[in-house]
């Protein structure tokens, strides 16, 4: 989502005459998107600000002037203090006022040294506001379908930044999505913090839910792949599932994240799902896509975690087997019903959770990518590898994937047999152009004592 808001941040002070840079030094603004879900990542923020001041003070040594903004989440939810900890920032903005930006700078610019922060939820939709997408994304693209979230898990942050749950038209979704292929792109990942609740106006005058959207979208010529991310069990709805089996389009990869396998902690946690649940809408997706490739998040000494619940989590990822999966330690983030809860576990308990945790998952990662060694898969190519002469793209199954070839294959699909399997790539020899995918019956379950 940070990704996608940051192009069309740029679409936005575009007209005023900026272009996009590659790096900090020597640019007249810098922005700062920035991420709160975890206390890490929030505070890699102010060190980051710590290397732009040296950078400001240089550039006005020399005559010169550098703006700096936080956006974002950290902005939305710390705009005062990030004023108050870094008073060189001249503007602080949350991710749903971005398409005031133009009217930001130009205050910032007339009250040199007035700190501006605007964090207040807009009563209009941002998306009515922002000039059309312009900017190539490469082969692979993002479009913003929904925003916010009106879950309010008990450890999270997303509803307090980003605001309730809003879904685009579909007329709009859809003129984003063709300018993008327009633009050469050749698969789109539709983004919201809960994609799958999407519930948008569409042509027709009803509302549609997401399953509809990707049969939609999936019409328009030029448009190779579709993923979505990220997804709540809770909205995983037959419609949706059956995309699975009918869309040739959609990807057979899902992130479905969890976080728990254990009832009581998913109850606390306020998931408003069970391990019963989410394991029948696990074997619902096999049924109709049986190669299908799953991923998860996965939060380990959530606040009255015991070993037993532990242990659970850890049976569920052997019941159903990752190809991939984002692990955390919890996090306690200000303003959210857990950070105050009295039965914080140890640090020390929850990195060694932390570490079993990552070794069952990265064992079956591992493994679904071993499974794959000799099969033949299409690959989007998506840029240049790290090694001379190589050329990286990703599989139906959003593995990355490594070919000796010329750069003029990046932005096409060409089928790739696949010769080897590292932890978290594949080596492939490139076989031909093509589309077609066949599918992949594989178990990533790697059985631990739990």
């Amino acid at each position: 989502m940070n990704e996608y808001d940051s192009v069309r941040m740029t679409d936005v002070v575009t007209p005023l005459g900026y272009r996009r840079v590659e790096s900090p030094e020597g640019a007249d603004l810098v922005i700062l998107n920035t991420c709160h879900i975890r206390e890490k990542a929030a505070e890699k923020v102010y060190s980051e600000l710590g290397r732009l001041r040296a950078l400001k003070l240089e550039r006005k040594e020399s005559g010169k002037h550098m703006m700096i903004a936080v956006a974002g989440c950290v902005a939305q939810a710390e705009g005062d203090e990030i004023m108050a900890r870094a008073p060189y920032v001249d503007m602080a903005f949350g991710p749903q006022t971005y398409h005031r930006l133009p009217e930001m700078l130009a205050k910032a610019s007339r009250a040199a040294g007035v700190p501006l922060v605007d964090t207040e939820f807009p009563f209009e939709a941002k998306f009515d506001f922002l000039p059309s997408n312009s900017m190539s994304q490469g082969a692979t693209a993002f479009l913003s379908v929904q925003e916010g979230c009106d879950k309010f898990c008990t450890f999270c942050v997303v509803p307090y930044t980003r605001g309730a749950e809003f879904s685009r038209l579909v007329v709009e979704i859809d003129a984003e999505a063709r300018k993008i292929v327009d633009g050469g792109s050749r698969e789109i990942t539709l983004l919201g913090q809960n994609v799958n609740a999407y519930h948008g106006l569409g042509p027709d005058g009803a509302v549609w839910g997401l399953g509809r959207l990707i049969q939609y979208l999936a019409k328009i010529e030029g448009l190779d792949r579709l993923r979505y991310t990220t997804s709540h069990p809770r909205d995983m709805d037959a419609e949706l599932i059956y995309a699975h089996r009918d869309v040739e389009k959609l990807m057979p990869n899902l992130h479905l994240p969890v976080q728990s396998g254990a009832d009581r902690i998913l109850a606390a946690m306020n998931r408003r799902h069970d391990v019963d649940t989410y394991l029948r809408i696990i074997d619902n997706l096999r049924v109709v896509r049986p190669d299908i490739a799953l991923s998860s998040d996965f939060i380990v000494g959530y606040p009255g975690e015991t070993d037993s619940e532990f242990a659970e989590t850890l049976r569920l990822i052997n019941k159903v087997g990752f190809s991939q999966a984002y692990t955390f330690k919890y996090s306690p983030r200000p303003g959210t019903p857990a950070a105050v809860l009295k039965n914080q576990v140890p640090e020390a308990v929850k990195q060694e959770r932390l570490i079993a945790l990552q070794q069952l998952l990265s064992a079956q990662q591992s493994s679904f990518n071993h499974a794959t060694v000799g099969s033949e898969l299409p690959v989007l190519f998506e840029r240049k590898g790290r090694q001379t002469g190589q050329v990286t793209g990703r599989s139906p199954y959003l593995q990355s994937v490594h070919v000796k070839a010329d750069d003029a294959l990046i932005g096409t699909i060409a089928v790739c047999r696949i010769v080897s399997a590292a932890p978290a790539s594949l080596e492939g020899s490139l076989i031909k152009a093509g589309t077609s995918c066949q599918p992949l019956l594989v178990s990533t379950s790697k059985q631990v004592d739990a």
